[in-house]
């Protein structure tokens, strides 16, 4: 079984051990692909390039997080974006829980960064917490649909699913749909279209049963996409090649690397 981890930080602020280590682990455990995060600042979207440079089954992602929108104009990631194992843009959208930049700046950033990844052709990664409609709503209106990209961590009901899933989204599971109290999230991760799953950890973050609590790796995809693939009724090796084909066509994944 091969898996492909689609939302993992592996930077200095998450790993001060260094990526080489989990990463390590992660391939012993059956991944073969990895989305490293490049969001926080220019420092750790540099760091991401860094580690996709060193290690051929990892590629990398720039964006803005909602958290940091009111910092986007001292961000600058011209020079990053025509990089070959540049990937994707993001994560970017929208975060009402905790409100850390102004919503107006949030939704304003974002905007800017949908309109980026249509100039680029390259697909988005989209956070969104407490923030379901005006989430749908720019994704929407600003024209989201001609990049495509995923639905991080996804963490929403079926109707929210169905209009991502209408704008070409792809949606990501990561291990909160193992939690016992996640029903609407496991619904969705069952009635969704098989060329739409995906699984990431979001690392280190999330860990999933049987292992919560824990600081999450990689590794852990496994049992995510175990989760998963019982809720759907399929064997996991199944599950694994179906996600990390979806995995590859989602993020183009060039075919040299494949």
């Amino acid at each position: 079984m091969t898996w492909f981890d689609t939302h993992c930080h592996l930077d200095s602020e998450h790993n001060p051990d260094g990526p080489d280590g989990v990463l390590q682990r992660a391939r012993e455990a059956g991944v073969t692909g990895f989305l490293c995060i490049g969001v926080g600042g220019l420092s750790q979207a540099e760091q991401a390039l860094a580690v996709a440079e060193r290690h051929p089954d990892v590629f990398a992602s720039a964006g803005v997080h909602p958290h940091d929108a009111a910092r986007d104009s001292e961000l600058d990631f011209s020079a990053l974006w025509s990089h070959p194992r540049l990937l994707a843009v993001g994560e970017v959208g929208l975060d009402y829980h905790y409100d850390h930049s102004p919503r107006e700046t949030q939704a304003a950033v974002f905007r800017r960064y949908i309109a980026l990844a249509r100039q680029l052709n390259k697909p988005l990664i989209i956070h969104t917490r407490s923030a379901a409609e005006d989430t749908l709503q720019i994704l929407e209106a600003e024209g989201a649909r001609d990049c495509g990209g995923v639905i991080h961590c996804f963490s929403e009901d079926r109707a929210f699913a169905t209009r991502a899933l209408d704008l070409g989204f792809y949606l990501s599971f990561s291990g909160i749909v193992t939690f016992k109290s996640a029903k609407a999230i496991q619904e969705v991760a069952t009635f969704a279209p098989a060329d739409r799953v995906l699984v990431e950890t979001d690392s280190p973050y999330l860990a999933p049963v049987p292992l919560r609590g824990k600081r999450c790796e990689p590794a852990f995809v496994v049992h995510t996409g175990k989760f998963v693939a019982g809720l759907r009724g399929v064997d996991e090796a199944h599950l694994a090649a179906l996600t990390t084909d979806n995995a590859r066509r989602c993020f183009r994944v060039p075919l040299a690397a494949s």
